[in-house]
């Protein structure tokens, strides 16, 4: 199962019918000097990026050639860097409708999503995931995950020597971190993230409300659990899509 914290509406905190990355090795761990549970947003970034690591090894990923790759490269070309935050996009292919970012600047799209959206509206949905590695939500989603784990025990506090991360407890923190789900707030600060990002690169903000209004369609039909839990941890879809149209309204476009 796929569990994130993110998106989109993160599409960000959701369990899909992936195989995850519930075991295998971590890897580094944490840097001495961390004292009580104290993580630079370096050390939060090689957490995600090792776990990240991992969801891909067990996963489906679109090969370089494979035309879904190609229409994300396509989509996102003019984005490898947001914000100085390097992004590194890949595909994974599996049926379900969502998508996720994490620290490191990670975001992988599910086929299910890419078959529905088009491209203006699959970027204000990893626009919206990207907003919370922006806004720093994925990051603070991430420690409250090791500060809930049985990680408190091993982070090290000494010489910047690194350790290893047993199997059986890469398993707690993807649980921790990628079941979080964010507030109101931190959602509707991601959803504003995504329209300035759509505004200032000249593309058309109202995707941000027709890609909810076609999640919000998705939750009252035949989605299924394909979207059960993007929904559940991106509320009000339609309400979401009002307040976007409402904004753009008032400023003139239409």
């Amino acid at each position: 199962m796929i569990r994130k914290t993110l998106i989109a509406m993160s599409l960000v905190a959701v369990t899909t019918s992936a195989t995850l990355a519930q075991n295998g090795s971590l890897g580094q761990a944490a840097a001495e000097g961390l004292g009580s549970l104290t993580l630079s947003d370096e050390q939060v970034a090689e957490y995600s990026r090792q776990a990240v690591v991992q969801m891909d090894a067990q996963n489906p990923i679109a090969g370089p050639n494979d035309p879904y790759t190609q229409r994300l490269n396509r989509i996102v070309s003019r984005h490898r860097t947001i914000d100085g935050v390097p992004i590194n996009y890949k595909v994974y292919m599996v049926k379900d409708v969502n998508a996720f970012a994490t620290a490191d600047g990670s975001v992988r799209v599910m086929k299910g999503l890419m078959d529905i959206m088009t491209d203006q509206e699959l970027l204000a949905v990893m626009g919206h995931e990207i907003g919370h590695v922006i806004n720093h939500d994925t990051r603070d989603a991430m420690k409250a995950a090791l500060r809930r784990s049985a990680f408190r025990n091993l982070l090290a506090s000494r010489s910047g020597a690194v350790g290893n991360v047993a199997r059986s407890q890469l398993g707690t923190l993807a649980d921790g971190l990628f079941g979080a789900k964010f507030s109101r707030q931190q959602e509707t600060e991601a959803d504003d993230y995504s329209y300035g990002f759509l505004k200032r690169n000249g593309y058309n903000v109202l995707t941000l409300a027709t890609s909810f209004e076609k999640l919000a369609k998705l939750s009252g039909g035949s989605g299924g659990g394909r979207v059960a839990e993007l929904v559940s941890s991106h509320p009000d879809s339609q309400r979401r899509a009002q307040r976007v149209r409402d904004r753009a309204r008032q400023e003139g476009i239409r």
